[in-house]
C-alpha cells in the first residue's frame, strides 16, 4: 500500500511508519521540514494549503491525519491554545481539500484526536458518549469536523480517540516517570481520578486493525480496556522502577504550577475501548503493571 501521513515526524508517526515498512508498504511523510524515518519519502507542505503535494493524494491507498502541537506544551497561554488549535485544524482542512481535488481517492482517511473528547468528569464512556463543553473536548470537536466532508466523497473515515501513548523515552513517559525516579512519588491530588493510557504497540496495533478492518468506521476509543486512576497507575510505575510510592503532592500546588494545563493530571473521565474491543482487536497490554514492566524491564 501506498500510506500518507501528516504529523508523521513525531513519535507516533516514527513508530507507525517503522510498521508499515516492515511489512513492505511505502510511506509518505508530509512534513514542514523535520526529519523523517529511514525508509520514508519526506514530502514538504505548509500545514496549510494543497500547494505542491496534492497529486501525490491519486497514489494514495490511506491518508492518516495525526497533526497537532503537543498538549504538553507549558504554559498554557491564549498564544499556545490557539496554536493547539491552528496546529490540528489547518492541516485537516487541507488534507480533506486535497482528497476533494483528488480524481483516485483513497481507500481510507484516519483522523486523529483524543479521549478528552468525553470531557473530565462524569461515568464510565464509550464512543456513543456526547462531547463535554471544555476547552479540550471542543478541542477534538474541531479537529474531528475538520476532516468530516471526506465522508461524503465515499471514503470510508475513521476516528481515533486516543489516550496518551506510552512509549519508553518519548512523550508524556519521560515526565510522568521523572517524580518517582526522583524518589517524590506518590499521588496527585486526591489520586482518584483517571489516568487514560494506552500502550504504545497496542496504539500501532489499533490503527493497523482498523485499516484492515473494512468493515470499520466512524469513532473508536483507543485506550487500555482496564480503567486506571491516577493512584494505580503511579503505584504500579513505582514498583516497577523499584521506587516509594509515598510523596503526595497537592492538587493547589499543581494548580499553582501548571495553570489550566494541571487539568491533564488532576483531572480525568474513565473511558473504555468498547468499539475495538467488539471489532475484535485483543489488546497485548491491559492493565497498568504489565505495560510498564514492558517499558521500563
Amino acid at each position: 500500500m501506498n500510506i500518507m501521513i501528516a504529523g508523521g515526524s513525531g513519535f507516533l508517526g516514527h513508530a507507525l511508519t517503522k510498521s508499515f515498512l516492515t511489512d513492505g508498504h511505502k510511506v509518505f511523510i508530509l512534513t514542514r521540514g523535520s526529519s523523517v524515518p529511514s525508509g520514508a519519502q519526506a514530502v514538504l507542505w505548509d500545514a496549510k494549503t494543497t500547494s505542491g503535494w496534492s497529486h501525490l493524494v491519486n497514489e494514495m491507498d490511506v491518508i492518516i491525519h495525526l497533526a497537532g502541537k503537543t498538549l504538553a506544551s507549558w504554559p498554557w497561554t491564549p498564544a499556545t491554545k490557539r496554536d493547539f488549535h491552528h496546529s490540528r485544524i489547518f492541516p485537516g482542512r487541507a488534507l480533506a481539500q486535497a482528497i476533494l481535488e483528488a480524481t483516485q481517492r483513497p481507500g481510507i482517511f484516519i483522523q486523529q484526536s483524543g479521549i478528552n473528547h468525553y470531557g473530565l468528569h462524569g461515568a464510565l464512556a464509550d464512543e456513543s458518549t456526547p462531547p463535554a463543553d471544555d476547552f479540550l473536548a471542543q478541542l477534538t470537536v474541531q479537529w474531528e469536523a475538520a476532516t468530516e466532508s471526506v465522508e461524503a466523497l465515499g471514503v470510508r473515515r475513521v476516528v481515533l480517540r486516543s489516550a496518551p501513548v506510552l512509549a519508553k523515552g518519548e512523550g508524556l513517559m519521560p515526565l510522568m516517570a521523572l517524580p518517582v525516579k526522583l524518589l517524590m512519588g506518590g499521588p496527585l491530588g486526591d489520586g482518584k481520578f483517571a489516568l487514560p493510557w494506552i500502550h504504545i504497540h497496542d496504539w500501532v496495533g489499533a490503527v493497523r486493525h482498523v485499516i484492515a478492518s473494512e468493515n470499520a468506521h466512524g469513532a473508536y476509543n483507543l485506550i487500555a480496556p482496564m480503567p486506571t486512576s491516577s493512584a494505580d497507575f503511579y503505584r504500579a510505575l513505582a514498583d516497577v522502577l523499584h521506587r516509594p510510592y509515598w510523596f503526595p503532592t497537592p492538587a493547589f500546588l499543581l494548580r499553582i504550577l501548571l495553570g489550566e494545563m494541571s487539568v491533564l493530571v488532576l483531572e480525568g473521565r474513565f473511558a473504555q475501548p468498547k468499539r475495538l474491543i467488539e471489532s475484535g482487536y485483543r489488546f497485548q497490554f491491559s492493565g497498568p503493571r504489565e505495560a510498564l514492566a514492558d517499558l521500563f524491564n
